[in-house]
C-alpha cells in the first residue's frame, strides 16, 4: 500500500503582500513535500490564503475597493510569488471559496448541535491586528505585544466555542504524544498554556459591526471569527466530511507554521477537532522568525528583506537553498544578502558546481563523452560506503525537521567527492580503465547528490542531471550503487550551474551583488599599481575549523606574520604547503571568512578540471619581497 503523506502551511492572511516569512514556511513546507515524493509516498501539500476579518475589510476600504475585489487581487500576489519561488503546492484553498464555506458552516452547525457552542455577552479589551480580546496580562504597557497598539474596549454579545471543557483532555494527549508539537520548546511552551484555564473562544462577530464573513448557519446576524472559520480549510481542502481526499489524507497531516500563531493552531485548532469527533492532526511543526541584522525586520528599521529581489538577482533555487540551510528549523534566524553570497559561493559555486565542471571537462577530454561503468575498488570503497549510508541519513534528518543538517550532509558527500578527484588524480592516471573507474565514481556520486539536493533546489538539479545526460530520478534510483549504465554519455554543451558571484565594494555601490562577469575589461597601470603584491613563506596550517575547503594560514612577510584564509583544501595537504614560497595579495581588506580573519589573498591559477595551482617565484626570493 501506498505511504500518504499531508503538509500544510498556514494559509496566509491577504491584509499585506507576501514577504520572507511567508516565504520561509513556504520553503520548509515544499521542501518536504519534494522529499516526500522522492521517497515514493503519495503527497498531498496544501497551501492558500485567509480572506475573511475585520482587517481585510479595512484595508479592501482604505483602497476603495470592495472586499472581494480586494481579496482577488492579493491572492493572486501569493500564487504568483509561489510560482517564482518554484512552490509545488497541489492545491491552494481560499476561504472565499464556495467548498470552504460549505464544510466552515456544516462544522459549525454540528458543534452547536452538539451543544459546545452558547450565546454570550463580553465586555474586555479587543485588539483589531488580532481579531481577538486580550486580558490585561497579556498586554505590554498597556499595549498588544504584537501591534503595538493600545486595544478597545467593547461590549457585544457573541457566540462562544466551550474550548475550556477540552482542557484537560488537551494537555494529557500533548503528554502522551511528545512529538504532537515540534520542537519540544514548543511544546513545553503550549503545556504551560493549558496548565491555567484557557476560557471559551469568542468564534462570532456581529454582523452589524463586521459584514465580511461566513454566516453562522443558526443565526445570520453573526459572523463567524477569522480563526474559527480559517482553521477549517485543513479539512475543507480534502473535501470534508466523505472526500476522497480526506479519507486518504487526514488525519496523517503535518502542518508547518511559524511560532507567532502557535496559540491559535496548538490549543484551538485540537480542541475544535475534539469538538466536531474529527481525529487530530499527526504533528504542528513551528519555525522560527528570520531576523535582519539580529533584529526583528520592520520598514521603520528599514530592513525588510524582499525575498522576491533576491531570487530575481540571483535565483529562486539560490534563495530557496540559503534558507534551508542557514536556520535550524525552529530557531529564530538572522539572514543577510552577504551571508546567501557567501553560502552561495561555498556550497553551489565552489564545492558543487566546480566538482560538475571538473567531472564534465575531464569525461569529455579522456573519454569523449562516453562513460565506462567500472566496479569500484579498494580505493572508492570509502565514497560508496557514503553514498550507501547518505539516503538514509537524509530520510532521518528530513523526519526529525533537521533540513540544514541534510543538506549540510549532501554537500560534506559532494566535499568529500573532491578530495577523492585531487587524491586519484585522473588526469595523472595512465591506465584506462583506472582512469575510468575515477571517473564513473565521480559521476554516480554526483547522480546520487543531486537527487537528495532536489527538494531545496528542483529547477537547478533537474539542470545538473541534463549536464549529465539523466532525466528524472527517485531516491529508490540511487539507493544502490551503479546505476549509471555502461555507455552513458555525457552532453558536450553545458552552460556553468553555479556562476560564482562577488561583491561590488564600490562605494556608490554598497551592498550591491552581481554575477561575476565572464570577461575582465582592461585596468589602467595606475589601477594595478595599487595592488601590493608580495613573496610570503607558509609557515604553518591549519584545517578551518568552521568549513571543509578552508585552510587557515600562517605567512612570515619579511618579518611580518599574516593570517589567511584560503578555499585550498581540496588541493593541497596542509604539510605540502609548509614551507613554500607563495604570493600575496598584502593590501587586500581584511575579510571574515566563517569566523576567522583573513589579511590578505594566495594567488592561484586555476587548471582546466578545476584543480588549483598557487604562484611561487620562479628563484629564492626572501619574504616580503615586493613583486611589480
Amino acid at each position: 500500500m501506498t505511504k500518504t503523506f499531508y503538509v500544510t502551511t498556514p494559509i496566509y492572511y491577504v491584509n499585506a503582500e507576501p514577504h520572507i516569512g511567508h516565504a520561509y514556511t513556504t520553503i520548509n513546507a515544499d521542501f518536504l513535500a519534494r522529499w516526500h515524493r522522492l521517497d515514493g509516498y503519495d503527497t498531498f501539500f496544501l497551501t492558500g490564503t485567509d480572506e475573511h476579518g475585520e482587517k481585510i475589510a479595512q484595508a479592501a476600504a482604505r483602497a476603495g475597493k470592495a472586499p472581494q475585489q480586494f481579496v482577488d487581487e492579493v491572492s493572486a500576489k501569493f500564487k504568483n510569488a509561489w510560482e517564482i519561488l518554484h512552490i509545488s503546492y497541489d492545491d491552494f484553498i481560499r476561504t472565499t471559496e464556495p467548498r470552504h464555506k460549505k464544510v466552515v458552516q456544516r462544522y459549525l452547525q454540528e458543534i452547536y448541535d452538539r451543544g459546545d457552542i452558547y450565546y454570550g455577552e463580553y465586555e474586555g479589551l479587543y485588539c483589531v491586528g488580532c481579531e481577538r480580546f486580550l486580558t490585561e496580562k497579556e498586554l505590554v504597557d498597556g499595549k498588544c505585544p504584537d501591534h503595538g497598539v493600545e486595544p478597545e474596549r467593547r461590549h457585544e454579545g457573541n457566540y462562544f466555542f466551550k474550548m475550556e471543557k477540552y482542557r484537560a483532555w488537551l494537555r494529557d494527549h500533548i503528554n502522551k504524544n511528545p512529538d504532537f508539537i515540534r520542537p519540544e520548546r514548543y511544546r513545553n511552551e503550549v503545556l504551560s498554556i493549558l496548565s491555567e484555564p484557557i476560557g471559551d473562544l469568542s468564534i462570532s462577530r456581529p454582523k452589524s459591526r463586521v459584514s465580511w464573513g461566513i454566516e453562522l448557519p443558526w443565526d445570520p446576524d453573526h459572523v463567524t471569527y477569522v480563526w474559527f472559520d480559517a482553521l477549517l480549510n485543513y479539512i475543507s481542502a480534502l473535501g470534508y466530511p466523505d472526500g476522497e481526499r480526506y479519507k486518504k489524507y487526514w488525519p496523517a497531516a503535518q502542518h508547518m507554521i511559524g511560532k507567532d500563531i502557535l496559540k491559535t493552531h496548538a490549543v484551538f485548532w485540537p480542541t475544535m477537532l475534539k469538538a466536531g469527533e474529527v481525529e487530530v492532526y499527526k504533528h504542528l511543526n513551528v519555525g522560527g522568525h528570520l531576523l535582519a541584522e539580529g533584529r526583528k525586520m520592520s520598514k521603520s528599521l528599514g530592513n525588510v528583506i524582499d525575498p522576491f529581489e533576491w531570487s530575481e538577482k540571483y535565483g529562486p533555487d539560490a534563495v530557496r537553498y540559503y534558507l534551508l540551510k542557514e536556520t535550524p528549523y525552529g530557531l529564530d534566524g538572522v539572514v543577510s544578502e552577504e551571508g546567501l553570497i557567501e553560502r552561495y559561493n561555498a556550497d553551489l559555486a565552489n564545492d558543487l558546481g566546480n566538482l560538475l565542471q571538473r567531472v564534465r571537462t575531464m569525461v569529455l577530454k579522456y573519454s569523449g563523452g562516453v562513460l565506462r561503468r567500472r566496479e569500484p575498488g579498494e580505493t572508492e570503497s570509502a565514497v560508496v560506503r557514503e553514498a550507501a549510508a547518505l539516503p538514509g541519513r537524509i530520510r532521518g534528518h528530513v523526519q526529525a525537521l533537521k533540513f540544514n543538517q541534510a543538506l549540510e550532509a549532501v554537500l560534506a558527500f559532494v566535499r568529500s567527492l573532491n578530495r577523492y578527484i585531487n587524491e586519484r588524480a585522473p588526469w595523472k592516471i595512465q591506465d584506462p580503465e583506472d582512469r575510468e573507474r575515477v571517473l564513473y565514481t565521480a559521476v554516480e556520486g554526483l547522480r546520487l547528490a543531486s537527487v537528495l539536493l532536489e527538494p531545496a533546489m528542483p529547477v537547478k538539479m533537474a539542470e545538473l542531471r541534463t549536464t549529465l545526460g539523466f532525466e528524472t530520478l527517485t531516491v529508490a534510483d540511487v539507493e544502490g550503487w551503479g546505476g549509471t549504465p555502461d555507455g552513458h554519455r555525457i552532453p558536450a554543451d553545458a552552460a556553468i550551474l553555479f556562476p560564482k558571484i562577488e561583491q561590488a565594494r564600490t562605494s556608490g555601490d554598497a551592498g550591491k551583488l552581481k554575477a561575476e562577469p565572464e570577461a575582465t575589461a582592461p585596468v589602467a597601470y595606475e589601477d594595478f599599481a595599487k595592488l601590493d603584491l608580495r613573496v610570503a613563506e607558509v609557515k604553518s596550517v591549519e584545517k578551518h575549523p568552521n568549513a571543509d575547503r578552508l585552510l587557515v594560514i600562517k605567512l612570515d612577510v619579511g618579518g611580518e606574520e599574516r593570517t589567511v584564509v584560503g578555499g585550498l583544501a581540496e588541493h593541497y595537504r596542509p604539510e605540502e604547503l609548509v614551507g613554500r614560497r607563495v604570493v600575496l595579495l598584502a593590501n587586500l581588506k581584511p575579510r571574515k571568512l566563517r569566523g576567522v580573519v583573513s589579511h590578505g589573498m594566495l594567488l592561484a591559477a586555476e587548471g582546466a578540471d578545476g584543480t588549483l595551482a598557487l604562484l611561487e617565484p620562479g628563484r629564492e626570493v626572501e619574504p616580503g619581497s615586493k613583486i611589480s
